[in-house]
């Protein structure tokens, strides 16, 4: 992690200007001027931005933030889900406010791991271009934000939502796991080219995914060890993937 505490200049921001204790942006109509306080304070910060559906959140979504965080030397990351994305129009989505609750749990031990409401409270089709320009708008010019992705998804980005102006907004992470199907190097010298700031983290082979998780909790089997156990019980106690 960065030399700079993000956990401590966050929980000094938020703690003043909107009452919250420094895990979460969630909830707050203020959510804006909150975000702002701190990152006033957070000249040369590097902060991670990992975004999903987390539906659910579980241990791979967890690795792969601290690898990067690791890796990349950020000062903290802030978890994003998702609130009506675009890439999942084609299947029913837990409630935000579910998966927003989860995400909440399974970071609440780690003082380097934040959660922001910004795509959930969104109205619409929520899109990284529409996040990252009003992220980019509130923190100071010389902090850095990290947009972590996994590298597969790479190839496509000039194709995203308003790609020029997207390439300027943050450094593109892609996480490069084994047996998964590499960014080529074509496309690599492609995306420098349209602008964009790539960087490639290894990260460990961890066969999970949300979708097979949800599988395994509807058929009634075991999920120990592949979801923290906050969110295994959030999961229990408001019947969810049943």
């Amino acid at each position: 992690m960065g030399e700079t505490s993000l956990s401590g200049v966050v929980a000094e921001g938020l703690a003043s200007v909107c009452g919250l204790d420094g895990r979460a942006l969630i909830d707050d109509p203020r959510w804006n001027a909150a975000l702002a306080a701190f990152v006033e304070r957070a000249h040369g910060l590097r902060i991670g931005i990992l975004g999903g559906t987390f539906d659910p959140i579980h241990v791979g979504h967890l690795i792969l933030a601290e690898q990067v965080a690791e890796e990349l030397d950020l000062d903290g990351v802030l978890f994003m889900p998702a609130g009506n994305p675009s890439f999942k129009q084609d299947r029913k989505v837990t409630p935000a406010a579910d998966r927003l609750a989860m995400v909440e749990l399974a970071v609440a031990d780690n003082p380097h791991f934040y959660v922001s409401d910004l795509e959930v409270k969104r109205e619409g089709v929520t899109y990284t271009y529409d996040t990252l320009r009003e992220l980019r708008a509130c923190v100071p010019q010389d902090a850095r934000l990290y947009f972590i992705m996994g590298s597969d998804t790479l190839a496509s980005l000039h194709q995203w939502r308003n790609a020029e102006e997207l390439a300027g907004l943050a450094t593109f992470v892609g996480v490069d796991r084994p047996g998964q199907r590499h960014v080529t190097k074509d496309a690599l010298e492609r995306l420098a080219q349209e602008g964009f700031d790539v960087r490639i983290v290894q990260a460990p082979a961890l066969e999970v995914s949300s979708s097979e998780l949800r599988c395994r909790l509807a058929d009634g089997k075991s999920v120990r060890y592949l979801i923290p156990a906050s969110v295994m019980g959030y999961i229990a106690d408001n019947g969810l993937y049943q």
